[in-house]
């Protein structure tokens, strides 16, 4: 699951894109000013993002400062402007400051996301990049949305596939009820823990086989890990 960081001043924007984005299968992180956005992205080492969509005017430093910065230490992610500049100088200096494509606002959203997962392609092992994802002996195929343990054939429902899939991009990682939320039911009105858990029975139930481990694992009161091996909260 391919990583975001979307940075736009305009919230209501900001987190509409967000959501929609999320309904595509990504993992969004959305900052409002740009020393915000440069505070995520010094948290690691690396960059820990496969894409940055980038306003130009923000408070406190500029999209264009941004990009700059990033460019100083990251050469190959992969950064989109989303901005109301739109004549040709502003295209081409945002362009020379090292962004990979331009989209001016107002912007139809199939073109953002077409441009998203044009741009997500050219790196290697982000967004569309893997169709299958494999942890021990599961595998998950994400373009027919089916899963095979020890060869086994397991179809999915939407929100089976969706909750596997995020369990899955996420190994041993503590993942918590907000957060599963967030991404299995992105655009929906949250559902009660009593739904969350009955899904994750669902799920489990699916992935069961005689003498094989169990993946899924609660964590009282927080949330759920993924693996083949309970880890200690």
């Amino acid at each position: 699951m391919a990583r975001i960081l979307l940075v736009d001043d305009e919230v209501e924007l900001a987190d509409s894109l967000a959501q929609q984005l999320r309904r595509e299968g990504y993992t969004v992180d959305v900052a409002y000013t740009g020393g915000r956005a440069w505070e995520l992205l010094q948290k690691s080492p690396a960059l820990p993002y496969d894409l940055l969509v980038l306003d130009w005017m923000l408070p406190e430093l500029s999209g264009l400062s941004l990009c700059q910065r990033v460019r100083q230490v990251d050469c190959t992610t992969p950064i989109l402007f989303l901005t109301a500049r739109d004549t040709l100088d502003d295209r081409v200096e945002g362009l020379d400051a090292g962004a990979d494509d331009y989209l001016v606002k107002p912007f139809e959203l199939r073109e953002l996301l077409a441009r998203v997962r044009a741009l997500l392609r050219r790196t290697t092992g982000t967004g569309e990049g893997i169709p299958r994802l494999q942890i021990g002996d599961l595998e998950l195929d994400r373009e027919n949305q089916v899963a095979y343990r020890q060869g086994r054939m397991i179809h999915l429902s939407q929100k089976e596939f969706r909750l596997l899939e995020y369990f899955m991009t996420h190994p041993g990682q503590l993942l918590t009820h907000d957060q599963i939320y967030e991404q299995v039911w992105a655009g929906e009105d949250p559902p009660s823990s009593n739904v969350l858990a009955a899904q994750v029975r669902l799920l489990r139930r699916r992935l069961r086989l005689p003498g094989a481990a169990e993946l899924i694992h609660a964590v009282y009161g927080k949330g759920y890990r993924f693996g083949p091996v309970a880890e200690n909260p």
